[in-house]
């Protein structure tokens, strides 16, 4: 039987509401949804035992607002913090919260100048697009719970940043809208029947019928109004409480002031009614409102899906390898050293290394590589990651916020919350342009009152209406989260907020060579002939004498050899110089070149005796008659930077190959790619100097680097990225992690920031000039109010349609 009662507070459950949580192994219903957040908080912090030990019931949030106040000291609370709050120093404290109640731009700057001037808040940022924010305070001197406080008396709802909650809101958000919106649709459909007739009687209804019209159309705009409209006279009146001018207050005034006249126009039998242009204009906008959601919550499903791909439960093996009996866990009991086992279809929960098994995985999501990557015992697994063939024994190695997944996720907060600089300019424009428009409209008020009476109502409503800044305050973020989103699922991750639009500007690109160019890995680059064996059995031998060996140098020899390897005997392998062996009766050496050449006759060959100061690793092989071959192992260039290059310099940016290895080596890689400016040997601090350098001759630089001796110069670039598997200093100071660590997506996101700046001037000039043509025309009595709504929400939509946009940029 269902409970009547919420377990919470113990207030009757609404009976359209079915909330519940739960408690002690059983479900309890809840009667709202702040009973359920702080319910739900209660239990994942393991505090059950206060529902067993309290001596009375807390008031509910849905009955007053003094109680949801006294709720709140609930997250003061050091348990409840440890899943949203980070220690930053002694005192210092950082939490990431999800705003409930934000409808525009002006509600972001509400929040951040109203909490950014309580004593102890350091810093406050919230993302438009994503309903986050990122609160930094003093605990000395502040409690979260006051600020919590401070944010719930403006208006607004905090909760702990979740992905299942923030999805919850969504939900809830898109719930409403439509229903408002439903009820606006009817409402005009219905008022438009009633106002049709009147049109096209022209003045030939008799009174009675006329005003029998006028009091139906009065009595189906009331639901629009009260109902629909609701949101814009709540967020109207909280603006003016707080003695500023948001986005919605020129509508509530608009809506308001041509109801008011309907409505005594209705009452005295006297002057014009507007209840159809009302609802219309209601509709219209919650319309565009209500697609620019939509769209911006799609736009962010592949931040909130990485946020959600971990699993919540582990099939543990406590006793592996003497018996396969699985127990299942929970993902955040897991421990370095834990063996798991991972079904064929299920995600991997952690980071960890294969122990048993052969299958492959699927990390497009973490990387954005569609093609699933082959794992055996000794890879590395990471959590999130889709076993896609058979099952496979992982033992973890890193936990919670120490794994990749975590680390991704963090650096995608901390874009999130980042706003560019073009944003704050936006929004600083918008809020001076609604107060502007106020003065504007008082002056077309009174100068069309003196005038025609008769038009300075609807006309006034027109000019509040048809230039509301909307679009002008989408016009950036929704362009910026919708790239984000994208570079983020070709396995480009955007870690700061100016980092695309910068990208865009970029005039120099400087690349470091090893690990970024080039793989990082050793390979066979030339073989050189030198006695009676060709290449194919140089190379036969060399690989059997290195058989056994571990050297990077030996891996790279085997690489280049198929088919069956002769017998090696007699092995002698001197530590730092190479190894000698009998093979086939006859004794081999390879190694360093005066290592081996201490069994041959002979010197090396003039022409080959160059390699050596190639500054590419050489190896000789030799055996009593002589020098035989000599191998060159480099590194190995990345089959996609060629093409990368390539693109830059036909866009006109200038390439700059910055290294430190040996010039020979940098010159062979920068040949090898087209590129012209090469710097070689450059030291740390060279390279800092270097990226100075340029940017003081007014370049705008963007380094692309993976090592720890690259951070400086990744952090002094305007912009920087670091490639995946580089060190976690690189990573932390760049701006963007090419978490594939393939060049072709990086070339596919230069093309992705170059198109998002076009879109965001598109937005912004689009924006502009609609204002510049709308307002003249609205002022000159040309735009009717519904026609003013259908403008004002088409601009929105546009921008946001257009932004969209950025989704579908070109590959290959």
């Amino acid at each position: 039987m269902p409970e009547v009662s919420c377990y919470h507070c113990g207030l009757p459950i609404p009976d359209e509401l079915h909330l519940s949580v739960d408690i002690g192994g059983e479900s309890r219903g809840m009667c709202c949804y702040g009973c359920q957040a702080v319910a739900q908080s209660i239990v994942e912090n393991g505090l059950e035992d206060y529902y067993r030990s309290r001596d009375s019931l807390p008031e509910s949030p849905r009955e007053a607002m003094p109680a949801i106040l006294e709720q709140l000291a609930m997250f003061d609370h050091a348990d409840f913090q440890k899943s949203f709050v980070k220690a930053l120093g002694e005192t210092e404290r950082e939490a990431s919260l999800l705003l409930e109640g934000i409808t525009c731009s002006a509600c972001i700057w509400l929040n951040e100048q109203h909490v950014g001037k309580l004593p102890g808040v350091t810093a406050v940022d919230i993302n438009y697009a994503t309903r986050r924010a990122r609160v930094r305070w003093d605990e000395s001197r502040i409690k979260l719970s006051d600020i919590l406080r401070a944010i719930a008396a403006i208006g607004y709802r905090a909760y702990p940043y979740d992905a299942s909650k923030n999805e919850e809101i969504s939900r809830k958000e898109r719930r409403e809208a439509m229903w408002r919106l439903w009820v606006a649709g009817f409402g005009m459909m219905q008022v438009m029947m009633y106002a049709i007739p009147v049109y096209m009687a022209n003045g030939d209804m008799t009174a009675d019928i006329e005003s029998m019209m006028r009091w139906a159309s009065l009595l189906l705009t009331i639901p629009v109004v009260f109902y629909s409209s609701a949101p814009f006279f709540k967020n109207a009146w909280r603006d003016i409480k707080l003695k500023r001018v948001g986005m919605d207050v020129p509508v509530a005034l608009g809506v308001g002031a041509a109801f008011i006249a309907s409505c005594w126009a209705t009452l005295v039998h006297q002057g014009d009614v507007y209840f159809d242009s009302v609802s219309m204009f209601v509709f219209f906008l919650l319309g565009g409102r209500y697609l620019e959601m939509t769209a911006r919550q799609k736009a962010l499903s592949v931040t909130e899906a990485l946020a959600k791909l971990l699993p919540a439960f582990a099939q543990k093996l406590p006793n592996f390898p003497v018996d396969r009996n699985t127990e299942q866990c929970v993902v955040a009991d897991l421990r370095p050293g834990d063996r798991v086992l991972v079904r064929a279809g299920e995600i991997v929960p952690a980071d960890g290394r294969v122990v048993e098994g052969i299958s492959c995985a699927n990390e497009a999501l973490l990387t954005g590589e569609s093609k699933p990557v082959s794992k055996a015992p000794g890879d590395t697994v990471t959590g999130g990651s889709i076993n896609a063939e058979s099952p496979l024994v992982v033992e973890i190695e890193l936990v919670g916020e120490s794994t990749r997944l975590s680390a991704i996720i963090n650096l995608m907060e901390r874009a999130a919350l980042e706003k560019p600089k073009i944003v704050e300019l936006a929004d600083r424009i918008a809020s001076y342009f609604v107060g502007a428009l106020l003065v504007v409209a008082v002056l077309v008020a009174v100068g069309w009152y003196l005038v025609d009476p008769s038009q300075a109502l609807w006309i006034t409503v027109s000019v509040l209406v048809v230039t509301c800044p909307c679009a002008l305050s989408l016009a950036t973020p929704i362009a910026l989260t919708v790239a984000a989103g994208a570079l983020a699922k070709d396995g480009l991750l955007v870690t700061r907020g100016h980092a695309i639009e910068t990208l865009a500007r970029a005039t120099h690109f400087v690349f470091d060579k090893t690990g970024t160019l080039t793989t990082g890995e050793m390979h066979l680059v030339d073989v050189g002939i030198c006695g009676e064996l060709d290449r194919e059995q140089c190379l036969n031998i060399a690989a059997a004498l290195e058989q056994s060996s571990e050297h990077p140098v030996a891996a790279a020899l085997r690489k280049g050899v198929s088919g069956d390897l002769p017998l090696a005997q007699s092995v002698l392998s001197e530590p730092g110089q190479g190894i000698e062996a009998t093979i086939k009766g006859q004794r081999y050496r390879i190694g360093r070149p005066d290592y081996a050449m201490k069994m041959a006759a002979g010197e090396l060959p003039a022409s080959l005796a160059a390699w050596l100061d190639s500054g590419d690793t050489v190896v000789v092989l030799a055996n009593q008659q002589g020098c035989l071959a000599l191998f060159r192992i480099g590194d190995e260039v990345r089959p996609e930077s060629a093409l990368l290059v390539k693109e830059l310099l036909v866009a006109g940016k200038h390439v700059v190959l910055l290294s430190g290895d040996a010039p020979s080596v940098a010159r062979r890689v920068g040949t090898a790619l087209g590129i012209d400016d090469v710097r070689a040997g450059v030291t740390p601090q060279g390279k800092h100097d270097c990226v100075i350098a340029l940017q003081n001759d007014g370049a705008v630089v963007a380094m692309i680097g993976d090592g720890v001796n690259d951070a400086p110069v990744l952090a002094q670039a305007q912009v920087s990225i670091a490639m995946g598997s580089g060190a976690q200093l690189a990573r932390t100071q760049s701006d963007f992690v090419l978490l594939s660590e393939n060049l072709d997506h990086l070339r596919w996101g230069l093309r992705r920031a170059a198109l998002t700046l076009r879109v965001i001037r598109q937005n912004l000039w689009w924006s502009f000039a609609y204002n510049v043509v709308a307002l003249p025309l609205a002022i000159a009595g040309l735009v009717p109010p519904w026609l003013a709504g259908i403008g004002m929400s088409a601009s929105s939509l546009l921008v946001v349609l257009n932004s969209l946009r950025i989704q579908r940029a070109e590959k290959d």
